[in-house]
């Protein structure tokens, strides 16, 4: 799977060994809702950013979002397990800072970083960790998820790293 080297980046979860797993419940979801599920996680598979998970500690429920277009987003809700994760203090950037530091430049340019943290690969001992059920069954994340804690800093850490900041 192409993405960025792990020995670069990677996302680990930082989980406060205090705390309880939490087995989240599977949601219930007419046959549209379903099919939109099924169709979504046949396209992560497909991609190999998820794979099947086996006797996971940490189990969190799919939720299913209109978008603006009529159809479904499947988020997957990581409530519990962001709960328990410790918070990375990675400085994210501010956007006056950014838009101070283009003052007196006569050409801009912008990078699309669309699916950027789709390139970022999650720590193999806490894939498991981000495990999500569906009628079909357990996944878990190789790539990093949205709605994971820190993911953020994760992220402006690897851009850093590459612009050399």
């Amino acid at each position: 799977m192409p993405g960025i080297p792990f020995n670069l980046a990677a996302h680990k979860l930082a989980v406060d060994a205090t705390f309880k797993p939490v087995k989240q419940k599977r949601r219930h979801f007419n046959a549209e809702r379903n099919a939109a599920v099924q169709e979504e996680v046949d396209k992560l598979l497909k991609a190999m950013f998820i794979r099947e998970s086996c006797y996971p500690e940490w189990i969190a429920s799919v939720v299913m979002v209109t978008k603006s277009n009529g159809k479904w987003c499947m988020c997957v809700d990581y409530t519990d397990l962001n709960r328990a994760c410790l918070k990375d203090s990675f400085p994210l950037p501010k956007i006056d800072q950014l838009i101070d530091s283009t003052v007196g430049n006569k050409i801009l340019s912008f990078m699309d970083a669309f699916s950027g943290y789709n390139h970022i690969m999650m720590h193999p001992a806490d894939q498991n960790k981000t495990s999500f059920i569906t009628g079909q069954g357990l996944y878990c994340y190789k790539v990093m998820s949205f709605g994971l804690k820190n993911a953020g800093a994760t992220y402006q850490r690897l851009v850093n790293k590459l612009f050399k900041q």
